[in-house]
């Protein structure tokens, strides 16, 4: 069973326009990110997917579509890129960078961050948090399972 506002579960093979999903990575409160392939491109890509609750909520979808807007007009190291917004049937979706590794939330609970990396990850964090707000963003939802 699905929590309140999930979107249903994308199967593998699934095709969002020129987009196959292969599996999920994670769910989230707007909805749930996929590793996928982009099959014009032959990359891989994550798609976030806007959950079925959210996107019958006007203020929802455009906050969505802001975010990508948002996101897509950075350029850095530390953030990740966007490629599409795009809409395939009911399911409104962000294509963007694949990046492959664990979460900085994966990390503190395996207990295996020295604090040398600690201070790595937390300066790489803070370049990026500096390079959005210079460009007038501000992230809403920064916690540790939202960080690679």
């Amino acid at each position: 069973m699905n929590p309140e506002g999930a979107t249903a579960q994308l199967a593998p093979g699934t095709e969002l326009g020129p987009y196959r999903i292969e599996a999920m990575l994670g769910a989230g409160g707007m909805g749930e990110v996929y590793r996928a392939y982009d099959t014009r491109l032959g990359r891989a890509i994550a798609i976030k997917v806007l959950s079925e609750s959210k996107a019958r909520d006007p203020h929802a979808l455009e906050r969505f579509q802001q975010e990508a807007r948002s996101a897509s007009a950075l350029n850095h190291p530390n953030i990740i890129t966007i490629y599409d917004i795009n809409s395939d049937g009911a399911v409104d979706f962000i294509a963007m960078e694949y990046v492959e590794g664990k979460t900085l939330g994966q990390l503190i609970s395996q207990k295996t961050l020295r604090p040398s990396q600690a201070l790595q990850y937390a300066v790489q964090i803070a370049d990026a948090l500096a390079g959005a707000h210079a460009a007038g963003i501000l992230h809403r939802d920064l916690k540790p399972s939202n960080v690679i």
